[in-house]
């Protein structure tokens, strides 16, 4: 095959639609903000909630703008997390345990100290402790838009460090939705939605590699899922499972991968698109009627206390006691300074964060408006300060050298196998 006909390495693709699409996902939630307090905010809520379909089930009731972005286009964005995460464990950065060692630590302490801290700040009031996985999850684009704004100064392993660890947060954000953020369950459309999973990892197993076929069962399944009473966008990540993965370990991407095929022609459509309007969508909020004790009220501070406090904590604080125990290596060509840089910037939990506070409050638009007040402070807190540290800290001492090399191993085999140096502290 000639090199012409390779695709490119989805490594790099991610990395760069991630962070263009995430400088679009801060345009579109700027948007959002001043329009929701201009003379159009009545036409921007009337046009989210405007009628635009048939009534698909009894839970949701007439489809709107909203709900056909949040609980259908957002399907095809956890499709492709999906996507990520299985290619991460199976033919990635994460196929082996020692590599997965660190970030699923990370990822780990940075979803339960923040989930600590909002109940600290928010959970002795009545109602408000359903909220505590809100400040729990990482988005990866806006993180990443905020760090392709530092151009060469951010180091490749940080870079893959934050997209890693981003990925097993979203693992832990979708067994939370799943387990945690659920109604009541129908076992008729859950036993369809069983059975269509278990036809597409037939046809995996039988080697059948048709994506038109995969993407029309993922639609059915979607469908199901909704009728079901899990939320319907649960069905992205598990079709992603089913999906065939020609794995190429120290090699670019095999172009006849469907799984790689898959995220390729889906990576540009969720960072340019789906991510922008789900967050132009969902990041409107009037602040104009709002007083100062409501924007410190327990929902808004906890969220907020536990996105900018509590990621770093978790973050730096795990990946220093890693490495000081022996259990991983410090990330290549990166220093302290820059890894807390890194570990704050994981604070900005916009895209996942505002997905789920409307799940956790449900028929409270009051609660969900305050909620989005709570995500939009921690995520601007953790974007500036986190900006700000990476732009000043001073470079590793042979930050060229080893940034040349990681980008030579790019071009060469499609990805960074280890960004770690050896297990010293």
């Amino acid at each position: 095959m000639s090199s012409n006909s390779a695709p490119r390495s989805a490594l790099r693709d991610f990395l760069e639609s991630e962070s263009a699409g995430g400088m679009l996902l801060i345009f579109a939630a700027i948007m959002a903000m001043i329009i929701a307090n201009s003379s159009l905010s009545g036409a921007y809520h009337h046009l989210i909630h405007a009628v635009t379909g048939p009534v698909l089930s009894d839970k949701l009731g007439p489809m709107t703008v909203h709900l056909w972005i949040n609980d259908g286009l957002m399907a095809i964005f956890f499709l492709l997390v999906g996507l990520e995460i299985k290619r991460e464990f199976v033919d990635g950065r994460l196929a082996s345990w020692d590599r997965r060692l660190l970030p699923m630590i990370a990822a780990a302490a940075g979803m339960a100290v923040p989930a600590l801290i909002y109940i600290a700040f928010a959970g002795g009031t009545e109602g408000l402790a359903k909220g505590w996985a809100i400040p729990a999850a990482t988005d990866i684009a806006f993180a990443m838009g905020v760090l392709a704004l530092l151009g060469t100064r951010a180091p490749t392993s940080l870079k893959l460090f934050l997209v890693t660890v981003a990925i097993v947060d979203d693992m832990g954000a979708v067994a939370i939705i799943a387990l945690f953020y659920t109604a009541k369950i129908n076992l008729v459309a859950l036993a369809a939605a069983a059975a269509l999973l278990a036809i597409m990892f037939a046809m995996n197993r039988l080697g059948i590699k048709s994506l038109a076929l995969y993407l029309l069962l993922f639609a059915i399944l979607w469908y199901a899922m909704l009728l079901s009473g899990v939320h319907a966008t649960i069905a992205g990540v598990l079709a992603a499972l089913t999906i065939p993965l020609e794995r190429t370990p120290g090699t670019p991407d095999s172009a006849t991968s469907p799984l790689h095929r898959l995220e390729h022609g889906l990576h540009p459509w969720v960072a340019f698109a789906i991510v922008p309007l789900f967050g132009f969508a969902n990041a409107g909020v009037d602040v104009r009627a709002m007083t100062a004790d409501q924007l410190v009220a327990p929902l808004p501070l906890g969220i907020a206390a536990g996105l900018f406090l509590g990621k770093q904590l978790g973050i730096f604080g795990s990946v220093w006691l890693a490495v000081k125990l022996g259990l991983a290596g410090r990330l290549r060509g990166a220093t302290w300074l820059q890894v807390y840089g890194v570990a704050i910037l994981c604070g900005i939990g916009f895209t996942m964060s505002l997905f789920i506070g409307g799940l956790a409050f449900p028929g409270d638009p009051i609660l969900i408006e305050e909620a989005k007040i709570g995500i939009l402070m921690g995520s601007l807190a953790a974007a500036l300060a986190g900006f700000a540290l990476l732009r000043f800290a001073p470079p590793h001492p042979d930050h060229d050298r080893i940034e040349g090399e990681a980008d030579a191993e790019i071009a060469r085999d499609g990805d960074v196998r280890d960004t770690s140096d050896s297990k010293t502290a």
